[in-house]
């Protein structure tokens, strides 16, 4: 930590835990934050949930899991060239997705659907709810009382109007202000990941070609360098090739950009972030390139037949089983028929968010599989 720039986190400055506890042994805070999030329940249940693809539908292709694992790495890697707390950013880049529903986007579309009335429902705000409230670990408090610092990067979005609800961690959306660097990173690097191990699942799944991502600038320039350095080299190692060197200048430039946006603002200290528009970023060229392969991706593979076909079928899941569970709470388990109680629709949802593809899937067919035989 003695080498963390001066605007960096560090334990130093952290604004706390809401329950204090005692400094851990042989750990900074935030190590000890990733430890509580690597081993909670909602993270182990994000290897089966969606990516792009359905679990069941291939072993290969990636899961909330694989994705906040690799989004990790590129996280960790960036922050140590930027002189940021790369614990902080490893804590926030795996807890991301904690709050997804079974079913990628498709799902979490449904269940915000279903929730309309009931004041919506965001999957970062919902992955806040896991750390805060609904994991159930620890003796002396619900969910894992993370700091303050990564519970802000955690919620990387929310409305005003949740925000309001929220306090301290939900103000700074309230007044317009930055989260620390590592949080603005923690974001990018998601970017990263999914944009870049997207294509390689695209390709793997047959949806789109190599031929249709040759029309995409960022690589076509990057499979043109693989195909004159390794002549002949064919198949999966020329795609795998072409996406590391994709990846690689993007945390290149990621890097050097946010550091010539850091010089140019002058900062002092972790204070200055905070009032100052995100400083973490890529160059104009490369931005450029990265919203023409989102497009690429968005009309192409998302919006691909077979990828709707199954968005369809998860959101008719997702939403049979939240007007079951709302028109005869009976249905749900006992333990969230006494949150019901409690906690209205909230519960519902809390129960369908944290499901899995296929536990979602199973539970489908326990209530509705002889009905439609």
């Amino acid at each position: 930590m003695n080498n963390l720039a001066p605007y960096a986190v560090l334990p130093t400055n952290s604004r706390g835990r809401r329950i204090v506890e005692a400094a851990p042994n042989g750990r900074s805070e935030f190590q000890r934050d990733r430890d509580r999030i690597i081993h909670s329940s909602a993270f182990r249940r994000l290897e089966y949930k969606t990516q792009v693809f359905v679990n069941h539908e291939g072993d290969l292709f990636r899961t909330r899991l694989t994705h906040s694992l690799e989004v990790a790495q590129i996280g960790r890697s960036i922050a140590r060239n930027l002189q940021l707390n790369e614990d902080l950013v490893e804590a926030i880049t795996l807890a991301h997705d904690l709050g997804h529903t079974p079913f990628g986007h498709a799902g979490q579309d449904a269940l915000d659907e279903c929730m309309k009335e009931y004041g919506g429902f965001e999957h970062n705000l919902q992955s806040l709810r896991v750390v805060d409230v609904l994991e159930e670990r620890y003796a002396t408090f619900d969910g894992l009382n993370l700091c303050f610092e990564t519970r802000e990067g955690i919620l990387k979005h929310v409305t005003k109007a949740n925000a309001r609800k929220l306090g301290e961690v939900g103000a700074r959306f309230i007044v317009s202000k930055r989260p620390s660097l590592e949080a603005q990173l923690a974001n990018l690097a998601d970017e990263v990941a999914y944009n870049n191990h997207d294509v390689d699942d695209g390709l793997r799944s047959g949806l789109i070609t190599q031929a249709q991502l040759e029309d995409v600038e960022i690589f076509s320039r990057h499979l043109a360098q693989v195909e004159k350095q390794h002549p002949g080299l064919a198949g999966r190692r020329k795609i795998y090739e072409t996406i590391r060197r994709m990846i690689n200048t993007l945390a290149i430039d990621l890097t050097t950009q946010s550091i010539q946006n850091i010089n140019d603002a002058h900062l002092k200290d972790l204070s200055d972030v905070h009032s100052l528009p995100p400083l973490i970023g890529f160059s104009d060229k490369i931005k450029r390139e990265q919203q023409t392969l989102k497009k690429f991706l968005r009309e192409n593979l998302y919006r691909h037949y077979h990828v709707v076909r199954m968005s369809s079928k998860a959101q008719h899941t997702i939403k049979r089983l939240f007007n079951a569970f709302a028109a005869d709470i009976k249905l749900l388990p006992q333990k969230h028929q006494l949150k019901f109680q409690q906690e209205k629709y909230q519960a519902i949802a809390d129960y369908i968010a944290g499901m899995t593809d296929r536990y979602a899937i199973k539970e489908y067919q326990r209530l509705f599989a002889i009905e439609e035989e």
